[in-house]
Order: structure tokens, then sequence, then C-alpha cells
């Protein structure tokens, strides 16, 4: 089974492209937080024991997260393998999901790491914008509208989330970051990192990922 980790921070665009390398190495994209609900919504024991957490709005806890993702790996279209998106966030997770996968006779086979400098996070994040009739997104200096604080599909004003404001930006970067670099840390001590320039187009970075990955699954 060929386990992938895609580490990005925030801002980084991971989510944009998971899907991407999913549909390029025929690999099942598995996000924790689509995991969890997905899980929940088919009324599965450990669906409903993550619900319960969640409903309370607590974390849902690192071996029920593990848990669910092993089960979520012996479904018949991660046979070849999965991208995991979103775990681990932490070195307890990191090491958690190694022994588990270890005790299936499995690994993480590589780490592909979207890098870029936290100045550059900040500046992605903290320049979205979204459309407040129907929610088209926009960025100031990578997807500006047309006409500044209008939507150029539905004429109607642009709104800033409270969580993409600069004070609050820089406050999650602050707050996020530590754990996330001992996390880089982990997988780089362990030869399994795979760092690429996030600092380029998105057809860019894909093919700089798709290219370590390619290798990895060559020497394996």
């Amino acid at each position: 089974m060929r386990v992938i980790v895609l580490l990005g921070a925030p801002g980084a665009g991971k989510g944009t492209q998971a899907p991407l390398l999913s549909a390029s190495l025929g690999l099942p994209h598995i996000a924790t937080g689509e995991l969890f609900r997905s899980a929940a919504r088919a009324g599965t024991a450990l669906g409903l024991e993550a619900k319960s957490y969640m409903d309370r709005g607590e974390l849902v806890p690192d071996d029920l997260t593990v848990r669910m993702l092993l089960e979520r790996l012996r479904q018949a279209d991660a046979e070849s393998g999965a991208i995991l998106d979103g775990f681990p966030r932490t070195v307890a997770q990191a090491a958690a999901l190694d022994g588990a996968l270890a005790a299936e006779g499995g690994h993480v086979e590589q780490v592909p790491y979207i890098e870029l400098p936290e100045e550059e996070l900040f500046n992605r994040l903290s320049g979205r914008w979204i459309c407040r009739a129907a929610g088209h997104p926009y960025h100031l200096r990578l997807n500006p509208p047309r006409v500044p604080g209008v939507c150029d599909e539905e004429g109607s004003p642009l709104y800033q989330r409270s969580d993409d404001v600069p004070d609050v930006v820089r406050a999650r970067l602050a707050a996020q970051l530590a754990p996330f670099h001992e996390v880089v840390d982990y997988y780089r001590r362990a030869g399994v990192l795979a760092p690429v320039d996030g600092d380029q187009s998105v057809e860019a970075v894909t093919s700089a990922l798709l290219d370590t990955l390619l290798a990895a699954g060559e020497r394996g």
C-alpha cells in the first residue's frame, strides 16, 4: 500500500493540489475533515463515535482518527494506497500513524511538502475575499476582481471572512506553524520528506509534486 502524506501550511495550496495529485496518480484523496463527516453520515461505529466529539465542539482524539484512517485505507479504492490530507498535524499524531501502519505491514512512503515562506502564507491568507451573493472567491493579488470590491459575475460586494482578517491570520499562523514545522522535521529525520517550491503557478507545483512522487514510486 502506497501511503502519501501531503504537507503544507495554511495557505500553501494543499487543498488545491491534493485532488490534482489524486487524479494523476489514481489514488484516493483522504481529507480527515471529510472522513469524519462521511463516516458520521454513513452511521459507522467509528463515525458515530467521532460525531459525538464534533457535536460537543471537541477535537476527535488521535487514536480514533487513526482507527478511522485505517478503516478507510482498507476500502477497495485504497488497495494501492492513498493521499492523506490534514493528518498528521502534530508529532504525536505522526508517531501514532506510523505505529498503526506498521502493525498493518505498511508505512508512510513519502511526504511531499509544499514549502512557502511565512510572509507569503500571510499574503495568501489575508488577501482572500468572497462574493456576498454567491460565494465566488477572489484574491487581491492572485485573482483580483475587475472592479475593486465587486464580484465580476454577480455585481455584489465582496467581503472578507473573519478568519482571513490580517490580525487574525497572524495569530493563526503563530499558533499553527510551530507544531506544523515539528511534523516537517519529524518526516525529514525519517528520510521521506520531499520539499517542493510552492511559490510557483498551480501547474508548476503540480508538476514538481508529481515528479517527486513518480520518482519515489519507481524506486519503491
